[in-house]
């Protein structure tokens, strides 16, 4: 019993996992903030060009 809990307190793989996850989580947030943000942009300069076209 002694073996088997040594063992699963050395075993750091699923703290890896847990890191990974989050870092991946971490990019899909800035992803889609610079994508909101950008697509902003994009409408308000459409919106512009259309006005202007009018």
């Amino acid at each position: 019993m002694n073996k088997f809990l040594s063992r699963f307190l050395k075993d750091e793989s699923g703290a890896t996992a847990i890191e990974y996850g989050l870092i991946a989580a971490g990019i899909a947030v800035a992803i889609i903030v610079v994508v909101g943000s950008v697509g902003d942009q994009l409408v308000t300069n459409f919106e512009s060009v259309e006005s202007g076209l009018q």
